[in-house]
């Protein structure tokens, strides 16, 4: 599989239509939230995108990708699906855990081991901390999926930043982390 076809080419200024910014409103509201948070729907998710060969998750009509991370304390591999969107030749990806007071696990376990696997292919996870790159990521990440701004008004009255994450593609012969 060509790189391309791996990880679909995700521009974050192209407007969307209606029917994907209904259909991201209903997967923003707190059902839906409950499904994937609570009930684990987001273990579906990530067979699906196996199953498929990263073409096709839950998100249906959203950008998503399979984020394969290892575990910070057991070196296990970790599987998750993921909102994304290109920024230059780099992957964006949001740490949202929909607004929820902690970061997810796949975050904590990308900072420990930043040599991640993302369709496959192999990237170097960092963590964005420049303010004026969080902005800007921030306006593209919100015409992507603009329940993000609820996401992190939520995170805001817990205490917590919500990081983004940039993925850098790396040589496929490298050794990972």
């Amino acid at each position: 599989m060509a790189a391309r076809d791996a990880v679909p080419h995700v521009d974050p200024r192209v407007p969307r239509g209606v029917l994907y910014r209904v259909y991201v409103r209903l997967l923003g509201g707190r059902a839906a939230r409950w499904l994937f948070a609570r009930r684990g729907m987001w273990k579906a998710d990530v067979a699906l995108m196996r199953l498929t060969r990263n073409r096709l998750g839950l998100g249906l009509l959203l950008p998503t990708g399979l984020l394969q991370t290892r575990g910070a304390r057991t070196g296990a591999v970790r599987r998750n699906t993921v909102i994304y969107f290109h920024d230059g030749d780099r992957i964006t990806v949001v740490a949202s855990f929909a607004g929820a007071p902690t970061d997810p696990a796949w975050c904590h376990n990308a900072r420990a081991h930043p040599g991640v696997l993302f369709n496959g292919l192999p990237f170097r996870a960092q963590v964005v901390r420049d303010e004026a790159a969080r902005e800007r990521l921030w306006e593209l990440a919100d015409q992507v999926f603009p329940v993000y701004a609820v996401y992190r008004e939520q995170a805001a009255r817990a205490g917590r930043a919500i990081p983004i994450l940039q993925l850098t593609p790396t040589d496929p012969r490298a050794a990972p982390d």
